[in-house]
């Protein structure tokens, strides 16, 4: 039987093209179930040893050594006290293994048979994943198949001999695969499908990357490094952005993604179901790379505040709704290009706003300053815009204002640093006011409680009612910091349904 065995393991080892190795264990793997199903003892640990060179074997029962704290499952398990007894003097350590010899079981026909189908399902498995290996190696980003089958949760697509997976989720809307279908698709990833750790290679025809890479296909220049894509942006299927750049002045980025007639871009776009692809030029400059990403629409001036990271654009009435894009899709493909919070208006709605934070600003100085609106509305016009700043610019600069002498900036800088005394203690009073549940809330700190008690929000239930938005505005907090401080003040009314729930 011995001779048998060897004979078997090199027959199919070398008919499947796999390593003798993965048949000799699965043969050990049957020799054990076939041991344990004997003994009646399924959750046995039960080992089977083969030499490679004879093809005898031996079977050995054995126990995982343990603490007795961890001790669970004493079909498998030894604790080192029971070893120690069993042993005197041994020394085995926790974790290794006490193996006990068993009488062999007889390579019979159910061994044989069991034998057959883990060697033939452990040789499918070498053979895929010599197979993904293989691929794996190529190092294909963009790979072409075939549709295998539709499933519900995607298309498999046969590459090869590999079968990769094409997900629901990163198909392009609207695209129906049918069996025999021809498929261009970016390799995504490797993921591990169930217990059995089973590699599956997934695929995206909706990724930025998939798009770049079909240009990078479509247009030699940027394989050379004579231009580059530096970002780009999609809604898969309707329309999509990319940033280019020429690394030699000699060449224009637009016209060579372009192609000549369109015929690169539009190669591209047949690729990806008629998705229409704007190329607009990458800037360094944040101002003109907006200017540019907003295209085809143009841009009238631009606001950028750096510590909202937020972008202002004003265009003229007619250019709107071209900038904004159907249902939004222009400015938020900009805005991801970009990297920045774009805000469209008109030019009338920036000259309203502008008008109402002047006037707000111009309120401001009058009324903790007690100025006239003349004197606040000066300040307003040469760009002051809070008290901080009338307190402790340089009195130069105030100074080289028509009309300040020494006297009057002397005097503006007194009132501005009274007025922020004045609001310092009143702010200190509301803050006062605030009880003490709000002051301990996971994710409060003392210039939130400030900014809360200055809106009139001094309690808990005050703050559980507001919406997020609402917070946001009111401390300048991000997104993250405003849901878990609401979440951790609406926490006992969660506690108070639960025990109202209990009590019924």
């Amino acid at each position: 039987m011995s001779r048998e065995m060897l004979q078997l393991a090199e027959a199919l080892a070398s008919e499947k093209n796999v390593d003798p190795e993965v048949v000799f264990n699965a043969l050990e793997f049957a020799l054990s179930t076939a041991a344990k199903k004997k003994a009646n003892r399924e959750h046995m640990d039960v080992r089977v040893e083969i030499n490679r060179d004879t093809g005898e074997y031996k079977t050995f029962r054995r126990w995982l050594i343990v603490a007795d704290e961890d001790y669970t499952y004493p079909d498998v398990e030894k604790t080192i006290e029971e070893i120690q007894e069993e042993i005197p003097g041994t020394t085995i350590q926790i974790g290794e293994y006490y193996e006990e010899p068993l009488e062999n079981e007889a390579f019979g026909r159910q061994a044989a048979q069991t034998a057959k189908q883990i060697i033939l399902q452990r040789i499918r498995d070498a053979e895929r994943e010599q197979i993904l290996e293989a691929f794996l190696g190529r190092k294909e980003d963009i790979v072409m198949g075939t549709v295998k089958r539709v499933e519900r949760h995607g298309a498999i697509i046969e590459i090869g001999k590999l079968d990769a997976l094409l997900p629901r989720d990163q198909m392009i809307p609207r695209e129906n695969f049918r069996t025999g279908d021809r498929v261009r698709a970016l390799f995504l990833r490797v993921d591990e499908i169930g217990a059995s750790g089973r590699k599956q290679v997934i695929l995206s025809r909706t990724s930025r990357d998939f798009l770049v890479k079909l240009f990078a296909m479509e247009v030699p220049e940027i394989e050379d490094g004579l231009l580059e894509i530096k970002e780009a942006a999609r809604d898969p299927g309707h329309r999509a952005k990319i940033a280019v750049k020429a690394n030699d002045q000699r060449i224009d980025p637009q016209g060579t993604c372009i192609g000549v007639r369109g015929s690169r871009v539009n190669a591209v776009t047949n690729e990806l179901s008629g998705e229409r692809i704007d190329v607009v030029l990458w800037s360094p400059e944040t101002a003109q790379f907006v200017i540019n990403a907003l295209s085809p629409a143009e841009v009238t001036r631009i606001l950028i505040d750096e510590d909202s990271h937020s972008v202002d654009v004003i265009v003229a009435e007619d250019q709107l709704a071209l900038a904004i894009g159907r249902g939004g899709q222009n400015v938020r493909l900009a805005a991801d290009l970009t990297g920045w919070q774009l805000n469209i208006m008109t030019v009338e709605e920036a000259d309203e706003r502008n008008q109402a934070e002047d006037a707000a600003i111009r309120n401001l100085f009058m009324e903790h300053m007690n100025l006239d609106e003349e004197t606040a509305d000066i300040l307003v016009q040469e760009g002051f815009a809070t008290l901080e700043e009338v307190a402790y610019v340089p009195a130069a600069e105030l100074l080289e204002i028509e009309g300040f002498d020494e006297d009057t900036v002397e005097l503006l800088r007194a009132r501005a640093r009274d007025a922020m005394l004045t609001l310092a203690i009143a702010s200190e009073e509301k803050l006062g006011d605030v009880e003490e549940s709000m002051r301990s809330l996971e994710g409060m700190d003392q210039d939130m409680l400030r900014d809360l008690a200055q809106a009139g929000i001094t309690t808990r239930d005050d703050l559980a009612e507001l919406a997020v938005d609402e917070l946001i505005e009111i401390t300048g907090v991000d997104e993250e910091t405003a849901k878990k401080v609401i979440l951790a003040a609406r926490e006992h009314w969660f506690a108070e349904e639960e025990n109202k729930g209990g009590e019924a």
